[in-house]
């Protein structure tokens, strides 16, 4: 093998690392947000989600998020999940969806961030005579009863803090 090749499979997986971390939004860096002051760090309106977080100014955890619903009349048309059971990866078919980047106002050095995935699923209505969309309740009970309904997009989010930690 040439000089050349092997410089080519020594970058290969930095290639995939970088692939993987690129995601599907691109958001500047975040406003720099005070100790306890809750804050919206996006909104997923199909899965009726709003995902919140806050410093905490605690060395021992130093930023928690939580996942919020936006409205009891929302009819959601994905599902959030729990990261740690989920697992989501590029291999398992989650796509990157975005990275969140929030720097504190109280130590400019550390920053909280959170990545957004979201696992796909083709969903192509079927279509009626008339050229609409239905669904028929009685039909929808039965598929509902036999375990055969439709599957639907999921989110996940995973909480990093990075940088250094301040007095």
């Amino acid at each position: 093998m040439s000089p050349r090749h092997l410089i080519l499979l020594a970058l290969l997986p930095c290639a995939t690392t970088f692939a993987a971390e690129t995601p599907e939004l691109q958001r500047p860096t975040g406003t720099p947000q005070a100790v306890n002051t809750v804050h919206t760090l996006r909104q997923i309106p199909e899965a009726c989600a709003r995902l919140e977080g806050s410093f905490t100014g605690d060395p021992a955890q130093p930023y928690r998020f939580n996942v919020v619903r936006t409205s009891e009349q929302c009819q959601p048309r994905a599902r959030f999940v729990d990261f740690e059971k989920a697992q989501p990866s590029v291999a398992k078919g989650w796509k990157l969806n975005d990275v969140i980047r929030v720097p504190s106002a109280a130590c400019p050095a550390q920053q909280a961030v959170v990545r957004v995935w979201r696992l796909p699923v083709e969903q192509k209505p079927q279509l009626d005579g008339q050229g609409q969309s239905r669904i028929y309740l009685e039909e929808a009970k039965k598929q509902a009863a036999a375990g055969k309904t439709a599957q639907i997009p999921m989110f996940a989010a995973q909480l990093a803090v990075e940088g250094a930690a301040c007095r």
